[in-house]
């Protein structure tokens, strides 16, 4: 499968947390092509099963999350522009001139208003809150509560942007191609052995406190747990705790992630020539693995991140080879371990 159309696919459909039914229906199709069954579960998180076939074989979850943030009608106020209340780790700083989606009783498309320069203080800060900004769609509050209903979402106008060296930005890499990986590693499977009944999820609602993750864990109670999710890519202005871009998965050693498995991970990409990147983390890494590993009794874990820039931004960028390596990395990870190496 191409990546980069693998991307865009998943990059299409909207998903706030709280609101992924979109995405949800483009991830249940795709993963229906590897898959032996597909389930949507209370919440909304997406499971594909791939048995292996052998009678009492270890479960091995690998997730991603499907959601992505946004904001949500808070209020219509009376010259008919919109209050906003963010879905998510929204910095403000991104928001000015920002164009929207505003998803009513139909697509209405409008702009984060912002000042012109010319009427600044210099003085003083602008946009201090979300209150300081207001979504123009261009209607009379008469107009807009006809179409508008306070708790409707609003979403990030922004498409799929192919760039030089293999690289692509969109609204919502954070995490589709996390999700992609996942989709790629269950295509290597189909020509590979695996001792392990595979359960492929896509979760929800991670943006807003990992909520999918830990509720799936809790019902699949599976012997490993594999996740995927996006680190910060070095920019100009961001090096200290970055990774390039292009230069493989990142993998994360820490306590929230389990030694010996990791280590094997590790030798895997090595003896395979997987270009691949370490991250030291001593403490909560941000990610679904901060949940799973601690529901029921323990759930061991591996922690890959791919990386990329301006994370949280409309134009999260990052290298598509960075996506095929993981779901390469994965797939020759599961093919190369037996059932006794989970075991502790």
């Amino acid at each position: 499968m191409d990546t980069n159309a693998l991307l865009e696919k998943l990059n299409e459909p909207y998903g706030l947390s709280g609101y992924e039914e979109e995405i949800q229906k483009v991830v249940e199709s795709l993963f229906s092509e590897y898959c032996a069954g597909v389930s949507t579960d209370k919440l909304g998180n997406v499971i594909g099963f791939i048995p292996c076939g052998k009678e009492g074989a270890k479960k091995v979850m690998i997730e991603a999350h499907m959601d992505e943030i946004g904001m949500v009608v808070a209020k219509i106020n009376d010259d008919g522009t919109l209050l906003a209340s963010p879905i998510g780790g929204i910095d403000l700083k991104i928001l000015p001139a920002a164009e929207v989606i505003v998803h009513g009783k139909e697509k209405l498309y409008g702009v984060v208003g912002a000042k012109p320069p010319h009427l600044i203080d210099k003085n003083k800060s602008e946009a201090r809150s979300m209150d300081d900004l207001a979504i123009d769609i261009g209607f009379s509050k008469q107009e807009a509560e006809k179409l508008v209903n306070v708790g409707d979402r609003i979403t990030f106008k922004s498409g799929y942007t192919k760039l030089l060296s293999n690289n692509a930005a969109s609204r919502c890499h954070d995490d589709r191609a996390g999700i992609a990986s996942l989709i790629l590693a269950a295509e290597y499977l189909k020509r590979l052995k695996c001792d392990f009944d595979i359960y492929l999820c896509a979760t929800v609602q991670e943006e807003v406190g990992l909520r999918g993750a830990k509720t799936l864990a809790y019902k699949l109670n599976p012997d490993l747990a594999i996740s995927v999710d996006v680190c910060h890519g070095t920019t100009p202005d961001a090096s200290d705790g970055t990774f390039p871009l292009g230069k493989g998965p990142v993998i994360t050693i820490g306590p929230n992630t389990h030694r010996k498995l990791t280590n094997k991970l590790i030798d895997i990409a090595k003896a395979e020539k997987i270009d691949f990147q370490i991250d030291v983390d001593g403490g909560n890494t941000g990610t679904n693995a901060w949940a799973i590993q601690v529901a029921r009794e323990g759930i061991p874990c591996i922690l890959i991140s791919i990386p990329l820039r301006y994370m949280h931004t409309t134009v999260e960028t990052l290298n598509t080879q960075d996506v095929e390596k993981t779901g390469k990395l994965i797939s020759l990870f599961l093919n190369k371990i037996e059932g006794e190496d989970i075991c502790f």
